[in-house]
């Protein structure tokens, strides 16, 4: 790895393929294409592979087994026990780009895809590009045979890729919805994301907003490291399953469905979702949620949390008003920290915007080739998890790459 761009592997003329993100995504989908002889680089704008991970909670582990979170061509090692630790699952993305020697390139950032056909006339107003063109690892003497999109980054970069595979996560940007009175708020809020322990927050009241895996898990930490009050706003409310039963994880049964139909699974999910006083029942089924983005919540704490009164869930915020929470039952309440775990946009607008490919969600419309040459991995929730999904996938994306699709 390196912080500026060295020449990847291959011919120097052949222009690469450009994987955006160096996370598990990223990460294995430039192995797959490796490991066909194809030259692909893979660029991340933050200093290091997995930069997500590292800036989640302390108390993360991954809530998927080991055996089901491996990537190809690289088991995560035994003793990193069933359920890894985000330290020790971050060890494991940095063996792995260096056991598949990947080029990964940090501290760039891409900020614009388009069609290379679109921009030549551009190009060919541009004044000569050999220096830049040495530090990216292009030819230096115009646009490289079999190149399909130009790539712009940070640093007036211009990259020609023969393929683009976009893989920059589901965590990318945070997002704080645009409460009423939330610029006037006097009081301390954070997102989730930026998160780390419970230490700060000791005999303080806090008011954790959301309750998906995130949010649920924080307010866990908070209730079992001294937090004198914590609340939990709840819009909407979860599904939330055993992390395992009898040893059998929740993410095998999830593998066992994930084919049938979504009022099947929302049917069978009724027996074995966990309910806990004052979190509601969920209006739609637990497959039918997952299909709209919403994955069940694996729980680590948090039902015996409320049951026992360490966690109090609350009505959804509504507004704020000076040092106060304004909640959607009319109850004003005064916290001394919010925490806002109301998740992340995938940022894919400003990079994929124009082309057409993006769904109201923002999210890649299609599951296969976006565009010739043009592949979206990772930007799924599956309820058989996102890590081996993500390890089935790169090998597809690879093989159609290959082919030229």
């Amino acid at each position: 790895m390196s912080d500026h761009t060295t020449a990847p592997h291959g011919t120097a003329n052949e222009p690469p393929v450009y994987v955006i993100g160096a996370g598990p995504g990223g990460l294995a989908v430039a192995a797959a294409l490796r490991s066909r002889g194809i030259r692909t680089v893979v660029l991340e704008k933050s200093d290091a592979v997995g930069a997500s991970w590292r800036g989640h909670y302390d108390r993360l582990h991954l809530h998927t087994t080991r055996r089901w979170s491996s990537l190809p061509g690289l088991r995560i090692p035994r003793s990193f026990g069933r359920w890894v630790p985000r330290d020790r699952f971050v060890a494991y993305l940095e063996r792995y780009a260096r056991v598949h020697d990947l080029d990964v390139v940090t501290g760039v950032e891409v900020t614009g895809i388009e069609p290379l056909a679109a921009a030549r006339s551009e190009q060919s107003d541009k004044t000569d590009q050999s220096d830049q063109s040495e530090q990216t690892g292009q030819a230096a003497n115009g646009p490289a045979d079999g190149a399909r999109w130009l790539l712009r980054g940070t640093g007036g970069r211009e990259l020609r890729a023969r393929a683009v595979v976009v893989a920059t996560g589901f965590n990318h940007t945070p997002r704080v919805p645009n409460w009423p009175g939330l610029d006037s708020y006097t009081g301390e809020l954070l997102h989730a994301g930026d998160y780390r322990e419970a230490a700060p927050y000791r005999d303080r009241d806090v008011l954790v907003v959301g309750a998906g895996n995130t949010g649920a898990e924080i307010a866990t930490d908070l209730a079992e490291c001294g937090a004198a009050r914590v609340r939990l706003a709840v819009r909407t409310p979860p599904h939330i399953l055993r992390r395992s039963t009898l040893g059998w994880p929740s993410q095998g049964s999830g593998i066992l469905v994930r084919r049938l139909p979504a009022a099947l699974v929302d049917r069978a999910a009724r027996g074995v979702t966990l309910k806990a006083p004052g979190l509601g029942r969920p209006e739609k089924g637990l497959a039918t949620r997952a299909r709209e983005g919403a994955i069940p919540v694996q729980d680590v704490g948090l039902v015996r949390a409320v049951r026992e009164g360490r966690v109090e869930p609350v009505a959804a915020v509504e507004s704020f008003d000076g040092d106060k929470v304004v909640l959607a039952d009319g109850t004003r309440i005064t916290p001394e920290a919010v925490v806002a775990a109301t998740g992340y946009e995938q940022g894919l607008e400003p990079l994929v915007g124009a082309l057409g490919v993006l769904g109201p969600d923002g999210r890649p419309r299609h599951r296969g080739p976006a565009a010739p040459g043009l592949h979206f991995l990772g930007y799924i929730t599956p309820l058989s998890g996102t890590l081996r999904e993500l390890a089935r996938t790169a090998p597809v994306v690879a093989r159609a790459v290959a082919h030229g699709r």
